[in-house]
């Protein structure tokens, strides 16, 4: 008998991802647990066990593949068990959607832009949806995997010739439309100049790159919070003199046990010690059941800027950790964040959101809200100017801090108290340690 598993539901609302290495072939004997693939998915890259003991009977999908949830991922032979249903998939084309009927399994393409399937094995069906389609307004015949492909490329799928089956449009269709076309071009209603592209004919030469799925996560993610969080921005500017002698002082101890000390681990804890008086902003809206949430624990989550794009690591119960302590997560979450090694539980549970745009260079910025958290504080660039102390202008080194929050949530002055809290915080270290 054969046992298709189809991708699974890994949580945190993931419903795609994109096979990034195989640990099997077909043929290939497994057992029950062990990694058949590593999938990237928009957070994390994760392996997924085998659910079965048994013979691999079929591979759906290629490295670099989008396989969504629900979908087959791997067929097994599994033992002990014969007879007509263990007829052979390992010819039909590499990921196609399947559904079991009966004792066999029977393939289905999807027409693009449409939600109907129509059997493979009903040729004659196929044959006049396609002669149909194939009209006025054209609609291909295609799998789901050469829809999405076309769609990411920027191709309209319904101009490409198919040679499959039913002549329908398949990955290699697309790949060679593609490549016959060269390079893409999009009409562009303004002026074109006149030099390296025709003036008559306004197209303007683009390239095209596909979307990360980490990308794509960012993306839906951020039009998530602007339209659910009501955004208001505080600046201000904080004078941490004493904070630098103090890293400076112990920077190298640090250093000697293999741990970087930045400012980081200082601010961090500053903000869970600020959340603790200030609850609100370590809180959520719950709208649906008119009531806000009031997190009793403080789990703050780092922005990590990588190849691929930000993603969130968070470290747990900041108040009660160790400046050591959370400067050892830090370092130990960003490694993992630019090997892509985070896994689900890294990012989980987060209240509150530092971004460290500073260490690129930037003062100030707009930071977005990681909903449906209430609050995420901007950290910028530290800059030397002369500050008044006991009425003398003397140098100083100012910390520039940007804090974001969702207005529904949290009043400005509260927003403010909180913001001067941390401040204080900053300005006097010692008390990050004594509360």
């Amino acid at each position: 008998m054969r046992y298709i598993f189809k991708f699974p539901d890994i949580g945190e609302g993931l419903d795609e991802g994109i096979i990034a290495e195989w640990y099997v072939d077909k043929g290939q004997e497994v057992v029950m647990g062990q990694p058949l693939v590593k999938m990237e998915t928009d957070k994390v890259v994760t392996d997924i066990p085998s659910p079965k003991t048994g013979r691999i009977a079929a591979l759906y999908g290629k490295i670099g593949e989008t396989i969504h949830v629900g979908t087959p991922l791997v067929e097994f032979e599994l033992p002990g068990l014969e007879g007509e249903a263990a007829i052979t998939e390992a010819s039909k084309p590499a990921f196609e959607a399947v559904k079991e009927e009966g004792a066999g399994v029977v393939g289905t393409l999807e027409i693009a832009d449409n939600n109907a399937y129509l059997p493979a094995t009903d040729e004659a069906s196929a044959t006049s949806s396609t002669t149909q389609a194939h009209g006025t307004g054209r609609k291909a015949l295609a799998t789901p995997v050469a829809r999405a492909m076309a769609k990411e490329m920027g191709i309209n799928i319904d101009l490409v010739p198919g040679t499959g089956p039913a002549a329908r449009v398949t990955k290699q269709d697309i790949q060679n439309y593609f490549n016959r076309a060269g390079t893409v071009k999009v009409s562009d209603p303004r002026p074109a100049p006149t030099s390296g592209v025709s003036a008559a004919s306004g197209e303007l030469p683009v390239e095209i790159r596909p979307l990360s799925q980490i990308r794509k996560a960012i993306a839906r993610n951020m039009i998530t919070s602007k339209h659910n969080a009501a955004h208001m921005t505080v600046f201000d500017e904080v004078e941490v003199s004493e904070l630098v002698r103090i890293r400076s002082k112990y920077k190298e101890t640090f250093a000697n046990e293999g741990i970087r000390l930045s400012y980081l681990p200082f601010i961090m804890k500053a903000v869970a010690l600020a959340l603790r008086q200030h609850p609100v902003l370590n809180s959520e809206m719950d709208l649906d059941n008119g009531r806000l949430i009031l997190k009793k624990y403080y789990n703050i989550g780092m922005a990590v800027d990588t190849e691929e794009g930000l993603v969130v690591p968070v470290v747990n119960q900041v108040d009660k950790l160790t400046i050591r302590d959370i400067a050892i997560q830090i370092n130990t979450y960003a490694e993992k964040a630019r090997r892509r090694e985070l896994s689900l539980d890294d990012m989980k549970n987060g209240t509150f959101t530092l971004t460290n745009f500073g260490s690129i260079g930037g003062q100030f910025a707009v930071p977005v809200i990681n909903y449906p958290q209430a609050g995420i504080l901007g950290i910028g660039r530290l800059v030397e100017k002369p500050v008044v102390k006991q009425g003398q202008v003397v140098p100083g080194i100012i910390l520039p801090l940007s804090l974001s929050v969702d207005h529904r949530i949290v009043d400005g002055g509260e927003v403010t108290r909180f913001l001067n809290k941390i401040m204080e915080y900053l300005g006097d270290p010692v008390a990050l340690i004594i509360g």
